[in-house]
């Protein structure tokens, strides 16, 4: 154990990866600690923000037979999808509450939102990429009848809002941190993800962070089964939010909700029908409404308010790809 914890411990020093809490100086300590009850704020604001804008909140789940199944999805990068049994059932650690958000506004609330924790574990190649982690947590929301446009706008105006409270509310400790709040205008601009694959090429994702000064979207997402796919165009009508310097911060769009739709998607993605047996019967038998909703990941939102350099770095306890800390 000793042998295995040096060995973390020279590859977090080398790579320049979050330390651990009790191998941090003192200075390095309340920079930590300022990251982190700056973090308590934005979330705090967050949870307002939603409630004041008509969201129920919802405690999250964490164990579940269905989750997100993260494909076609090209930008998961999943090492290894943790299953096991429990009470004679096989489930699994939470990617994205996305099933249960559709279930939820079709059957209990139809506004709530939820601070959920995921667990992904994302390729050990990824640890250095600033942007990845194997335990995180959204803002995840969903609005029954809303449309797309409609939840970009919630999104803005959550931005918008929240870092203007920030720089009024943090000011001391962004003095320990040194940095500066982004700023941006609303509305963000918009891209059409095909206009940027002819620019940059397949690796529009990674090229595009470094071209942009502030958020934009990008629409038209070939994504998982259960975004909506305009029948006639084939146009997806989702959406991603990208950062200048860092990449995705937020994913959504409307729903899918017909049965005989989800069932065509889910077979030619190659994902497993078994596995949302019930989202299929519900959809089958029309109790699934319409509705829109986004993920917002906090340790990414939060790192970029600070100018943390890696999203680790606002974690009191990282949760780094490839890497498995004492705490």
């Amino acid at each position: 154990m000793e042998y295995e914890t040096q060995k973390i411990d020279e590859g977090i020093e080398k790579r320049g990866l979050p330390k651990p809490l009790h191998k941090l100086s003192a200075e390095e300590t309340e920079r930590r600690r300022a990251s982190v009850m700056i973090g308590s704020d934005i979330l705090a604001y967050a949870e307002r923000f939603m409630r004041e804008e008509g969201f129920s909140q919802l405690l999250p789940v964490l164990l579940s037979p269905i989750t997100d199944p993260l494909w076609p999805d090209p930008a998961a990068g999943i090492y290894k999808r943790l299953e096991f049994d429990i009470y004679g059932t096989t489930v699994r650690t939470m990617h994205s509450m996305i099933v249960h958000k559709l279930v939820g506004t079709s059957l209990l609330l139809d506004r709530f939102f939820v601070v959920s924790p995921n667990i992904r574990l994302e390729k050990p190649e990824r640890a250095s990429t600033g942007r990845h982690l194997f335990e995180f947590s959204q803002l995840d929301f969903e609005a029954s009848g809303a449309s797309s446009g409609e939840i970009r706008s919630i999104i803005e105006r959550l931005l918008s809002g929240l870092i203007e409270h920030i720089g009024t509310a943090e000011g001391k400790r962004f003095e320990l941190l040194k940095g500066s709040l982004p700023k941006f205008k609303i509305p963000f601009k918009v891209y059409m993800r095909e206009d940027l694959e002819r620019e940059y090429g397949e690796s529009w994702e990674d090229e595009l962070p470094k071209h942009i000064e502030e958020p934009v979207w990008i629409v038209d997402l070939p994504r998982e089964f259960y975004d909506y796919e305009d029948p006639k165009t084939h146009r997806w009508d989702n959406f991603d939010l990208y950062l200048p310097g860092r990449g995705e911060l937020v994913t959504g769009g409307l729903r899918e909700f017909e049965y005989e739709k989800m069932v065509s998607k889910i077979g030619s993605a190659g994902v497993k029908a078994e596995l949302y047996t019930l989202l299929l019967e519900l959809a089958k038998e029309r109790k699934i409404k319409q509705s829109a909703g986004a993920g917002i990941g906090m340790e990414r939102l939060i790192a970029w308010i600070t100018g943390a350099k890696h999203v680790g770095d606002v974690q009191a306890f990282p949760k780094i790809p490839g890497m498995v800390y004492e705490l």
